[in-house]
């Protein structure tokens, strides 16, 4: 534990602030302090990666190194949290009320891996940050002699890369009482946020009739060629879609042997758009397009959607730029608003968390320029010179926390910015 201080507030001026400063170097030296023990936690995830829903051992690994943080029991740990492989652990000052009215603010940790690729996208390092902001503000608030009512907290959030993990969270009420969450992405770039956009799934298949291709093709209905169809006529669609809009799909099943008309074919395809809205407007195009190739071949068609779709994010400016004022202070380098806006996007069922919490999303840079789902960006993520701008984000978000914390018009401003984005988010989906 550090030196005891006196709780910093917004009103003791000079004195405040350089007491608020202070209790952030200490979390950024707790930070460095487990730096090592931080690095193989997240070794340990990537090297045994697992898909959405089936993080057992990234489960284990996380909620063993809470129950084994020192004094032992000191964390209040949760293993399969609402759900098998999520799992929450909590702290809070001992000196502190911690009642209904206490500050609860969580660190979200994604760790499940890719088809074939393994942790392409980096989510051993999402784990590895969450888990370190969380010790540095702990190690802050040990720090302060009165401290708030305030309740530290990780939440564990799997499968990000399929089905939506944080959604089926939100609807079990994990997110309920939370008042502002933290988490940052590997990227290319440090950026305060990207523009995330909303994106629905959906499985088609078309059921035909076989039959030999050589001696009776008359006598079949083939659902291969409704899929081709299907595919030709989701391209052609492209030419009148909004330059941000994204639709992107494979054929899974186009039959078993040349010579018999399949019978059978399987496509999955993803839509992307800015909204809800515009996202709605996108999936009825695309679904006529899988009708119609449907009726061309006399084939019949099932549409069915996945059981959740990605919102947009809602950025909250206001956290971002306290991250970007503390990023700095660390060294990070940020892309500018311009950037942002004509970057590249995805999508996030941590979208769907900022419809019900205010929260950021930042991402952050990892000593290299290969690119997220490949190959490269697997063996980076595993790196240890992703190591340094990993724990650097990690001490950004715990000073962040800790401005939220101690700056009472910071939370405000960030709740108001959060109620004001949801109403215009709430109006742009209204129908016409």
């Amino acid at each position: 534990m550090g030196p005891v201080v006196e709780r910093p507030a917004a009103e003791a001026g000079t004195s405040g602030v350089a007491e608020l400063e202070r209790l952030k170097q200490r979390a950024a030296e707790r930070i460095d302090e487990a730096a090592e023990r931080l690095g193989a936690l997240s070794r340990a995830i990537w090297s045994a990666p697992e898909l959405a829903y089936e993080e057992q051992r990234a489960h284990g690994e996380l909620t063993s190194f809470f129950e084994r943080e020192p004094p032992a029991g000191s964390w209040a740990v949760q293993p399969h949290f609402r759900l098998p492989t999520a799992f929450r652990a909590e702290w809070a000052p001992p000196e502190a009320a911690t009642g209904p009215g206490a500050l609860q603010l969580a660190f979200l940790c994604e760790y499940d891996a890719l088809p074939a690729l393994g942790h392409a996208c980096g989510h051993n390092l999402i784990a590895e940050v969450g888990v370190a902001a969380a010790l540095g503000l702990r190690a802050a608030l040990e720090g302060v002699a009165a401290p708030p009512p305030v309740k530290v907290i990780v939440l564990g959030t799997p499968a990000e890369e399929e089905g939506g993990g944080k959604i089926d969270l939100i609807e079990a009420g994990a997110f309920k009482d939370l008042d502002v969450v933290f988490m940052a992405h590997p990227s290319q770039e440090d950026a305060a946020y990207l523009l995330d956009v909303a994106e629905h799934d959906v499985t088609v298949k078309y059921y035909g009739k076989a039959s030999h291709a050589a001696a009776y093709p008359w006598e079949g209905v083939n659902a291969l060629d409704a899929a081709v169809l299907a595919y030709n006529n989701l391209s052609a669609l492209r030419q009148q879609m909004k330059p941000t809009w994204r639709l992107h799909g494979i054929i899974k099943n186009g039959g078993v042997k040349p010579n018999i008309i399949p019978s059978y074919s399987e496509l999955i395809y993803y839509f992307r758009a800015p909204s809800m809205k515009e996202l709605q407007v996108l999936t009825k195009r695309a679904e006529d397009s899988f009708r119609a190739a449907a009726l061309a071949t006399g084939c019949t068609v099932e549409i069915k959607s996945e059981a959740h779709d990605y919102y947009n994010v809602l950025p909250n400016k206001t956290l971002c730029s306290a991250y970007v004022e503390n990023g700095k202070k660390l060294g990070i380098d940020f892309i500018s608003e311009d950037a942002v806006l004509n970057g590249p996007s995805g999508s996030t069922d941590f979208g769907n968390v900022s419809f019900v919490v205010p929260g950021i999303h930042p991402y952050f840079y990892i000593g290299t320029d290969a690119l997220n789902h490949t190959e490269q960006y697997t063996q980076a993520a595993g790196s240890q010179e992703a190591q340094l701008y990993t724990l650097r984000t990690a001490k950004a978000l715990a000073m962040t926390a800790l401005d939220a914390i101690f700056k009472p018009e910071l939370l405000e401003g960030i709740r108001e910015e959060f109620k004001s984005k949801l109403q215009e988010e709430q109006l742009l989906n209204t129908p016409a």
